[in-house]
């Protein structure tokens, strides 16, 4: 599956103050730049390795890996360069940098290009810059259900946090319904019994002032879903003739849904078009890495374009006015497809990830991929840093929102407003507004 490397470049460092910027495949892949000493994160878990990493993907120790795109700060005063994918949205090798000695070795296994800069993020921008894309449409101001409630979420919490926007007086355009309101991935039209009805929130939010927005898992399906069990045949398959392994999540093996398929392409059009119709013109998609799985499919292409048809069968469905956001996306192939992009892992209510994996869920690991993530604001797409979460009950709070702030991207609160204090109602408004007050 996978070609042999060779051998592009051999460069001479100094092995004290040369940098590495590795580029990990997809929003919670461990992205930014690294010392030569330094051991670079990698997945603690086979689960996480497919659900957060390049899957099938293996690095060899003392090794730095990035897909397709790996820069080097030679740290001699020489320009830094950077390997890119030739064609990212079709192709994504693996560039792999080994030290030996004073002098880096590069490898890749597909085709790139070499550009040079004057340090890691300027020369990661301008390489988006010649990729020619159309400058993204500014992002709307979120509030998102996810952070307090989880998977628990109810239409009632949806209404109390509505009343609390008016009585805080936030400047907030879209109000986001996180997962917890579907009976199971896969069954997106079927509520879960913490709902009554879509179009009717949707009503409600709108009769607000303000925007609704909806979350999907687009590519994913649990098992148990009335999908998996009445048209298996809808679901990617692996050469042994079994379902696809989209990893483990909510207590589920998940599978994966065959976007090819024309009958599996109609329902998810469906869907799409359902949601909008009801009013929802704000969509967050989220596990997207499931959509660019290798596996065996209705049509016989490749796993990249299976995600990136996908991806333009959703759009088409919603429409060019409504607004995309990508998550758990693996991202060069989402060049060119969304309006804004999640560009690290999960941030959570506590700073350290769970293992000390720096694809799960903590501020440290949303802190160091979003930083190293940057340049692609306002080239890509819109970044999303993941939602500010300002209640006294977060650890690190003020540290987290002053990375939020200085992300400059989306702007979600993910809060009970109820629950924020002076200090957390005063930043939300604040980090929402886009001004100093």
């Amino acid at each position: 599956m996978h070609n042999p490397f060779t051998p592009i470049a051999s460069v001479p460092v100094n092995p004290r103050t040369a940098r590495v910027h590795e580029e990990g495949w997809q929003s919670w892949s461990p992205s930014g730049a690294y010392a030569l000493g330094d051991k670079p994160y990698r997945p603690t878990n086979d689960n996480w390795a497919t659900v957060c990493y390049r899957p099938g993907v293996t690095v060899p120790e003392s090794t730095f890996q990035g897909e397709g795109l790996l820069a080097l700060d030679p740290g001699d005063g020489t320009p830094v360069r950077l390997w890119a994918a030739a064609d990212p949205v079709r192709e994504v090798p693996s560039i792999r940098l080994v030290v030996s000695g004073d002098r880096a070795e590069v490898s890749a296994d597909g085709p790139v290009k070499e550009w040079t800069g004057t340090d890691i993020q300027a020369v990661l921008g301008s390489w988006a810059d010649g990729l020619g894309l159309t400058a993204p449409r500014p992002a709307p101001t979120v509030w998102c259900s996810w952070y307090e409630y989880f998977t628990a979420v109810t239409e009632d919490d949806i209404h109390e946090n509505l009343r609390a926007m008016d009585t805080l007086d936030l400047p907030i355009d879209v109000v986001q319904i996180d997962d917890g309101y579907q009976k199971a991935l896969g069954d997106w039209l079927t509520l879960s019994g913490r709902f009554l009805s879509r179009a009717g929130i949707a009503d409600a939010i709108r009769a607000r002032g303000r925007r609704a927005g909806i979350w999907t898992a687009p590519f994913l399906v649990d098992p148990a879903s009335e999908l998996a069990t009445e048209h298996p045949e809808w679901l990617v398959r692996d050469a042994d003739g079994g379902f696809t392994h989209a990893g483990r999540n909510w207590g589920h093996d998940l599978r994966v849904l065959d976007t090819t398929h024309p009958d599996a392409a109609a329902y998810l059009t469906s869907v799409f078009t359902t949601l909008r119709a009801e009013g929802y013109d704000y969509f967050k998609v989220d596990f997207l890495y499931a959509g660019a799985l290798d596996g065996v499919r209705h049509a016989s292409v490749d796993a990249l374009q299976a995600y990136r048809s996908g991806i333009e069968l959703i759009r088409e469905a919603i429409g060019a006015d409504a607004y995309l956001l990508g998550c758990g996306a693996p991202l060069l192939p989402s060049i060119g497809l969304f309006d804004a992009m999640r560009v690290s892992p999960d941030t959570a209510p506590h700073r350290r990830p769970e293992a000390d994996d720096y694809s799960q869920p903590g501020q440290d690991p949303a802190e160091f991929t979003g930083v190293g993530r940057q340049w692609q604001h306002g080239r890509l797409w819109i970044n999303d840093p993941d939602c500010l979460m300002a209640r006294p009950a977060v650890e690190t709070r003020e540290r987290w929102a002053a990375h939020v702030e200085a992300a400059g991207g989306l702007m979600a609160s993910s809060d009970r407003l109820l629950s924020l204090d002076q200090w957390g109602v005063e930043t939300t408004r604040r980090l929402l507004s886009g001004v100093d007050q």
